[in-house]
């Protein structure tokens, strides 16, 4: 199979339509979003949902997030409630995405079996006027295989998916630069399930009653199932050895240094601690305190140290709180929870 990789904008509607009548006749398409790139299908199409999972090497369990055009839209899908609707006043559109309990419409192969079905309108314009066009929800994960660093660029997607998929929309670099904030939600409670932009602290300006599940900073127990994805396996991995390193209990700078002297390794650093290192494989994340751009930076610099060839990855432990706690959560799993010095020392 060939993949057309095509430049687009929200008004770009030819190549739209073209891409609306693949994802309507059961194809998968790669589609930006403000978020990261997802590979997208018609939700209300078991086979074409079934595909996205073949195509990523993506396990069965693990369900698939809907977008919608408009935040209304979910009434088609599922069933709402009044905090959904407070909710989506506030974040929609946008990077956040709501499991609710799910219509029959949806098939199982979108939910990984569940009652419930995740969803979320994009507000990246090019996405949200793809699904309007299209008329029908797009379930869309990350648009590359299954484990590794999800891509924020279409050039990502096509070095995933350069012959799986027919095509590509490239609506240039990500905006946010992580996947978007999953909860659940009840009547007057919410729960994270996997962090984002949209933060605990917001949430609770919306609802008094947030809680965090251990998942997003533990690994799931035997036979727990994963009600959101990103929850399961590891993720977001490079090929490289990802460690975490725990500055309270060990000097980044010095520590890295050291191991350079060793091994062909890669050195994610703050900005501000660039001009201490000399011949050093470096990978700005951006200045200590500008945690949007560290964000944003994250997966393309794993990226970038597998195309850079080395076999180790060393990187700051990122803090538990505010938005800091997205990058915590997607490093935690990229490392498989190696963090040197420890969490506590």
């Amino acid at each position: 199979m060939k993949t057309e990789v095509l430049e687009v904008t929200e008004k770009s509607d030819s190549i739209l339509e073209r891409a609306a009548e693949l994802i309507r006749s059961g194809a998968l398409v790669g589609i930006p979003t403000e978020t990261v790139y997802g590979l997208g299908a018609n939700a209300y199409n078991r086979d074409a949902c079934l595909n996205i999972f073949k195509a990523k090497g993506r396990p069965a369990d693990n369900p698939l997030i809907v977008h919608i055009a408009r935040p209304e839209d979910a009434e088609n899908i599922a069933y709402t409630n009044a905090l959904y609707y407070k909710l989506a006043v506030r974040f929609m559109p946008g990077p956040l995405t709501v499991i609710l309990p799910k219509k029959d419409i949806i098939p199982d192969s979108v939910t990984a079996g569940l009652d419930t079905v995740a969803i979320r309108c994009p507000a990246n314009p090019v996405a949200n006027r793809l699904i309007e066009i299209a008329g029908v929800p797009i379930a869309a994960p990350s648009a590359n295989k299954s484990g590794m660093p999800s891509p924020t660029s279409a050039v990502h997607v096509y070095n995933d998916m350069n012959g799986e998929i027919p095509m590509i929309l490239d609506g240039g670099e990500c905006e946010v630069g992580v996947e978007s904030t999953v909860i659940s939600i009840t009547d007057d409670s919410i729960m994270l399930l996997r962090p984002g932009q949209v933060t605990v602290e917001m949430l609770s300006e919306v609802c008094e009653n947030v809680s965090v599940s251990s998942a997003v900073i533990e690994e799931l127990k035997p036979g727990e199932k994963a009600l959101s994805p990103g929850m399961k396996y590891k993720h977001y991995a490079p090929v490289a050895n990802l460690y975490l390193v725990n500055g309270e209990y060990i000097d980044f700078v010095s520590f890295t240094k050291e191991k350079s002297t060793k091994e062909k390794c890669a050195v994610m650093c703050y900005d501000e601690e660039i001009a201490l290192y000399e011949k050093e494989i470096l990978l700005p994340v951006g200045k200590k305190d500008d945690i949007k751009e560290q964000t944003k930076r994250l997966f393309n610099l794993l990226r970038k140290a597998d195309e850079l060839g080395v076999q180790t990855i060393y990187a700051h432990l990122p803090k538990k709180e505010g938005a800091a706690l997205a990058i915590y959560n997607r490093m935690i799993r990229a490392c498989a929870h190696r963090i040197l010095g420890g969490e506590n020392g």
